[in-house]
């Protein structure tokens, strides 16, 4: 599709929507709003605009809609697929000013955000009503709720409590064509009509744009159990994983990590002091919480009796706050780590959680064949593998012609065993051109579909999820 080059007249209608303090034209601002955590990749707007309303945003789009501008949502910029990245340029929709909870329901257990609101301060400011909202992606001390909603974030609890989505009950959403809508109700259970909320969870702002999200909350939770399991073999970890979800477990939290991951990440974090004995190839973080701490330890004993019919080492528990979140860091620093070492791709597959053997030493079999390594971790306890491929001394020829190769054979592994493309990281424009391994052409044509009728002139963040020859 071919769209509009910003002129000079179209720059002046959009300053009289946003005002001049809000419009910036200049490189070093567009370059910071065209990068976000996706690599190396910079793709900066051709105009970044900070709209303070809905009624801004729908001003905007009347005319992006009018003169077929492209505009891409921008969120906290932590995303790893590329999701706000101005591939075509056209307007960067920053919405750094919808930054408020506007109300928690402390008697409906709800709360209504703007977008911007940083997730971890969203976790703490309900926890001080003793309320607690469950989904925490690793970068939830900067990434916000909005860029949460757009790409279906998981993060370490959802095993035990969903992830953005089962807590989306009702969203504001300027349209297109600038019309501002909400998409459901504030109610537990909805069976009238389709279900336009859940439509845009996961859109990757390709059909609307999130101005107010109403998401439901839970009882806090007062105590956990937390313990980290050394293994000598890398899948005998995965293979206990499906073993203590068959013992009736489940944890909060079941988190994967090799051995280089750890290693990695012990000399990228300062104070963190883990002991790793030699021979020990993978580690499992395990979570247990409740109100009950005679139910926890007792959870516990029973995950030690599966995880001791493996070869492990001696496993450590975790007795003080300071120790649990030194844990937490080490787990949560690892992508950091990574990306600190080498320039690194990174690929979000899930399988069924009892096919994490065999997708591990799929990937690394695939590594060995094109020549790349691995650093493997994530959220084993949903099937939730994050495959860090690594350039190392790979010669850059070799890392641009045989890396796709071995992606797209991960991709093939992992469809084959029932599983897809990204659990949390969405598509974006790094992962667009292999969805053709996940759907054939009848499901993208009606996912084709669903964008035209929302986005019939094709504005909205452009050049994402769909593959390129679609």
């Amino acid at each position: 599709m071919k769209y509009t080059i910003l002129n000079s007249e179209m720059i002046a209608q959009l300053e009289r929507i946003v005002g001049q303090s809000f419009l910036f034209l200049d490189q070093e601002t567009r370059n910071h709003y065209g990068h976000d955590e996706t690599e190396d990749y910079v793709f900066p707007p051709a105009v970044v605009l900070k709209p303070g309303t809905p009624e801004e945003i729908s001003a905007i789009l009347k005319v992006a809609n009018h003169y077929k501008i492209p505009v891409t949502a921008i969120g906290g910029r932590t995303g790893l697929s590329g999701g706000a990245l101005s591939v075509h340029q056209g307007i960067g929709l920053s919405m750094e000013r919808f930054d408020k909870i506007l109300h928690v329901d402390e008697q409906n257990l709800q709360v209504t955000v703007e977008p911007a609101v940083i997730t971890q301060v969203l976790r703490e400011i309900v926890s001080e009503k003793n309320l607690f909202y469950p989904p925490d992606p690793s970068s939830q001390g900067s990434c916000w709720i909005g860029g949460n909603v757009a790409e279906n974030a998981g993060g370490a609890r959802a095993v035990k409590y969903g992830v953005t989505k089962d807590y989306v009950l009702n969203l504001e959403v300027v349209l297109a064509n600038g019309e501002i809508i909400w998409t459901g109700a504030n109610t537990l259970k909805n069976s009238t009509g389709y279900n336009l909320t859940q439509l845009m969870v996961g859109s990757e702002g390709t059909l609307g744009i999130i101005t107010k999200i109403v998401m439901k909350l839970l009882p806090k939770v007062t105590n956990n159990i937390l313990m980290l399991v050394p293994f000598y073999s890398a899948k005998e970890a995965c293979e206990a994983v499906s073993a203590i979800f068959r013992a009736g477990i489940v944890p909060s939290a079941l988190e994967f990590m090799e051995r280089d991951a750890i290693d990695w990440t012990l000399k990228f974090v300062e104070g963190i002091n883990v002991q790793i004995n030699d021979g020990i190839q993978a580690h499992l973080l395990i979570e247990v919480d409740g109100n009950y701490p005679d139910i926890l330890f007792a959870e516990a004993e029973k995950i030690m009796g599966v995880v001791e019919q493996f070869q492990i080492d001696e496993v450590l528990f975790a007795d003080t706050e300071d120790q649990k979140n030194a844990l937490w860091k080490m787990r949560r620093a690892v992508g950091e780590a990574v990306k600190s070492n080498s320039i690194y791709k990174e690929e979000d597959t899930v399988v069924p959680r009892y096919e994490l053997p065999t997708l591990l030493e799929g990937i690394k079999t695939i590594g060995d064949k094109y020549g790349f390594k691995s650093i493997c971790y994530g959220h084993a306890g949903d099937g939730n593998l994050h495959v860090n491929i690594v350039k190392g001394t790979m010669s850059d020829s070799d890392w641009n012609t045989e890396i796709p190769k071995g992606i797209r054979e991960i991709f093939e592994l992992t469809v084959s065993l029932k599983g897809t493309l990204s659990g949390e990281h969405g598509i974006g424009f790094v992962q667009k051109n292999y969805m053709d391994i996940a759907f054939n052409t009848a499901q993208l044509q009606l996912m084709k579909g669903i964008k035209t009728v929302f986005d019939p002139n094709g504005i909205l963040n452009p050049g994402k999820i769909f593959p390129d020859n679609l």
